[in-house]
């Protein structure tokens, strides 16, 4: 960390451009304020094109191209320490038992990687290598005891953007070692089946890359272990993949989706999408009729069950909401659509294809479980239904019976594992140590280290007081989050496009102030910071920048629009936004950065303000030097396809020159700055967290400890010569500094 670095040399002059700040009105009504808004463009659209750039694509492999590029940097620093939380949990993707060990169970979540419950999914340890993808699609288990993990997450949106994997992996010691065994290329795999009559003959449903075309997508068949594959099954075109696959003896079921996600278009469903059925061990295939709906490009992700003759399939058209739910009795042969149900229909919201999931009880074929928002079951073979209104989290995508407990199931869902010995008709447990929350940022306190809290994926605010472990303090998708460094019982959080509250006791009780403040468009993480002499002043951004001088009781318009106007989404119109600001510490200056790229700066408090840049990538963060307001940072996000802009800035005078301080930074986005002692410079990246020495250009990786898996948020306390780290899909973690 004490080896000389070159000292900052300043770039090109950036064109300045300066606006008075007129009055601006507040749109008129008030907005929903107490119901999260969800819908088919939010939020997944959100981290999307958070992390591209304007008309391109994430480039192939970039998320695994950018770990490499981080594992080759040297290490600096101590350990990273996990610091919860253990009790809340996070997305889970697929589920799969032990056949030789009772109630041992694994969990895959989606950004968290493998895990083990020896004691029937009370708790949970990890069972994959920290320093590999943490990107999960599936696990499954072989009747010899195998065990087998598919990387890569196959359900697009919701909360996130969906990294990519490296391929299948093998464990024959239940997660302490594993192997690759190949499909590299796959993007994410969503199904892996092992034959129950075989143990070395294994099915794979690969989804493909969500983002280009081509690659090993379909449905796979190795007959050695995974040593060498096969594909059986190929899509219609370079992006249809599989996301289904299941063995009866020599009889295949597929289910097969065109999905694709541009900058510019989301298309989930296609001619590609559909139930295939083999009759012959994968030789030949056919595409299912009788009944289900005809080739379309309005087919979009079909969900599949299979017991014995009976066939379900749930099925969602392109543009996410549902289509139908068939039954066939003779092995999807002939199907019938069961009668209209509601409740099923709105279990699938406006975004089917986040779920697509059928499971069948294996003592009753007409028993069914289906997943959506809420958990839907049937007793006839899906005549009826009823949806289960117990305590469980919302969004579900994993269920497995265990067979040597009568009517034990576990459920996996955004809210980590549930287990029932009612058959999964309620009686749901959730699991009591799962590690594994997907956060988006994090809050700490100079005056009672013991405080973290945090904005989680589904998962809302959360607190580490006021009751046992963390608690949910504000539901929603948890946004900001802040706790004033003077009073620790007056914090703020938010949800989902800035719909933020505040509190005078820690959370208990929260007021709603965002209607309070002028605004026509909000991002989906709407930025809320305190001014650093005065954290009775806060700053607010929508269109415009919004301050407070009474701790967020009123508020009142300091700036123009400083975006480019509405961005690119025809539903939600929450683009064209500020996502960054940043008061200095002489009362006068204020930075700002918004989605499109553009960087202000006002000298005055708002009288007057100066665009110091624009054409950049998404602004994640501008900071201000605590000591000097000319010395300013920037960082952006997004994957690169071979475009040299930089993804950190800095300049020693107030903008007027700049230099790219990304040095030998992974190509990864950054999402978060922070000047330590020293004027060490510490950032968050979707690949960890990194120091350079002042001046920037060099950087080393912070820490050991901390699993691959991306940074969202850091946070500095200087007293305690500590950093804070909000990870997406590990919880938090915390370092101990100089």
């Amino acid at each position: 960390m004490h080896r000389r670095l070159l000292q900052l040399v300043l770039a090109s002059l950036v064109g300045a451009a300066t606006l008075a700040a007129p009055a601006v009105a507040a749109p008129p009504g008030p907005p929903d304020v107490y119901r999260p808004v969800r819908g088919p463009a939010a939020p997944a659209e959100y981290r999307y094109l958070q992390k591209t750039l304007p008309g391109e694509s994430i480039p192939r492999h970039a998320h695994d191209t950018a770990a490499a590029q981080a594992r080759r940097l040297p290490t600096v620093g101590g350990r990273w320490k996990p610091v919860g939380p253990t009790n809340i949990g996070g997305r889970i993707v697929s589920l799969a038992l032990d056949p030789g060990r009772a109630d041992t169970v694994y969990a895959a979540a989606a950004s968290g990687g493998i895990w083990r419950s020896t004691d029937a999914g009370q708790t949970f340890t990890s069972a994959w290598p920290d320093d590999w993808t943490q990107a999960m699609g599936a696990v499954a288990t072989g009747p010899d005891g195998t065990l087998y993990a598919g990387t890569g997450e196959p359900n697009p949106g919701g909360g996130s953007i969906t990294y990519e994997g490296t391929g299948l992996y093998r464990s024959t010691d239940g997660g302490a070692h594993w192997q690759p065994i190949g499909l590299r290329d796959s993007g994410a795999i969503s199904a892996i089946t092992v034959d129950p009559a075989n143990p070395r003959r294994l099915y794979v449903a690969a989804a493909g890359s969500l983002y280009n075309g081509g690659g090993d997508r379909g449905v796979y068949r190795s007959d050695d272990g995974g040593s060498r594959w096969q594909r059986i099954l190929t899509g219609a075109n370079e992006f249809t993949g599989a996301t289904e696959v299941v063995v009866q003896g020599t009889r295949l079921y597929a289910v097969m989706w065109d999905h694709r996600r541009r900058p510019d278009l989301r298309t989930y469903g296609g001619v590609g999408s559909g139930v295939f059925r083999s009759d012959d061990g994968g030789k030949s295939w056919q595409r299912l009729g009788g009944g289900l709906p005809a080739q379309s490009p309005d087919v979009g992700r079909i969900g599949l069950a299979v017991a014995g003759e009976n066939v379900y399939a749930i099925v969602n058209k392109t543009s996410g909401p549902f289509e139908g739910f068939y039954a066939s009795k003779d092995g999807g042969d002939t199907w019938s659509r069961t009668p209209e149900n509601k409740d099923l229909a709105n279990s699938q919201s406006s975004f089917g294809w986040w779920f697509g999931k059928i499971w069948a009880d294996p003592k009753d074929a007409r028993h069914l479980h289906v997943a959506g928002v809420a958990l839907l079951t049937s007793k006839d073979g899906g005549d009826s239904w009823t949806y289960d209104d117990s305590s469980i989290h919302v969004d579900h995508h994993a269920m497995v019976w265990d067979p040597r407990r009568p009517g034990r199931v576990y459920l996996g869902n955004d809210g980590g594992v549930y287990r029932s010995d009612a058959d999964g008709d309620g009686g749901w447990v959730k699991a009591r140590h799962e590690p594994y929350t997907q956060l988006y940022s994090a809050a700490i306190s100079p005056q009672d280290t013991s405080r973290i809290s945090g904005g989680a994926q589904d998962n809302g605010s959360l607190r580490s007081w006021g009751g046992d472990g963390f608690n949910e303090y504000l539901g929603g998708d948890g946004e900001e989050n802040l706790i004033n460094p003077t009073d620790v019982n007056n914090v703020y959080a938010c949800y989902q496009y800035g719909n933020c509250f505040r509190s005078t006791d820690g959370g208990d009780n929260l007021t709603y102030f965002a209607d309070k403040t002028i605004f026509k468009r909000r991002n989906w993480f709407t930025p809320v910071v305190f001014d650093p002499r005065d954290p009775k002043v806060l700053y607010y951004g929508s269109e415009v920048l919004n301050r407070s001088t009474d701790g967020g009781v009123t508020w009142q318009a300091i700036s123009p629009d400083l975006s480019g106007g509405p961005g690119p989404d025809p539903i939600y119109t929450n683009y064209g936004t500020i996502t960054a600001i940043a008061p200095a510490g002489d009362g006068r200056t204020v930075y700002a950065g918004t989605d499109d790229g553009r960087v202000w700066v006002t000298k005055d408090l708002g009288a007057t303000w100066t665009k110091l840049a624009e054409g950049r990538p998404w602004v994640t963060r501008v900071v201000v030097d605590p000591k000097n307001p000319d010395r300013v940072y920037t960082t952006h996000s997004g994957y690169r396809a071979g475009s040299p802009m930089a993804h950190v800035y800095g300049s020693t005078d107030g903008g007027k020159h700049w230099k790219d301080l990304s040095g030998n930074l992974p190509s990864a986005p950054v999402n978060d700055l922070i000047v330590g002692r020293g004027d060490i410079l510490y950032i968050g990246t979707d690949q960890g967290v990194f120091a350079s020495l002042p001046g920037g250009g060099r950087w080393y990786r912070l820490g050991r400890g901390m699993p691959q898996v991306p940074v969202d948020d850091i946070e500095y306390d200087a007293g305690h010569h500590r950093l804070v780290a909000a990870t997406f899909g590990r919880g938090f973690y915390e370092l101990r500094t100089l």
